[in-house]
């Protein structure tokens, strides 16, 4: 079965601070990059057929807590991931629960103002 979500644009105010945002949090370096004029990052894939999306900066598309709930996987590092929020400029809002069978996750707030969870299958 193929992945019901395959792209997700994440809205930015400062792509610059959004990227060293995600980069801390994911531990991972985001591949920023034009396309016909638009400047994105890319957030680190899981290869062929994994999900993915972009932070992207659109006159009309404003970061908001009140959207949809995306989930960022974490997997293994869940509060490493959750202790550099703040002092990347996010904001704590949930710390890490259980959510049932499905592994456990932090809901936090970006440097840019949306509402995101952190989730890891592992207790860690």
């Amino acid at each position: 079965m193929s992945n019901t979500i395959v792209w997700t644009d994440i809205p930015v105010v400062d792509l610059d601070r959004a990227t060293r945002f995600y980069s801390a949090v994911l531990d991972s370096k985001l591949s920023k990059e034009d396309f016909g004029g638009m400047s994105m990052s890319v957030l680190p894939n899981a290869g062929e057929g994994g999900v993915s999306g972009c932070l992207v900066q659109m006159e009309d598309n404003k970061p908001s807590q009140y959207g949809p709930l995306i989930y960022l996987s974490v997997d293994g590092r869940l509060e490493a991931a959750a202790s550099v929020v703040e002092t990347n400029g996010g904001k704590v809002l949930e710390s890490k629960h259980q959510i049932g069978p499905y592994g456990f996750r932090a809901i936090i707030v970006d440097s840019e103002g949306n509402r995101v969870a952190l989730h890891s299958q592992s207790d860690s």
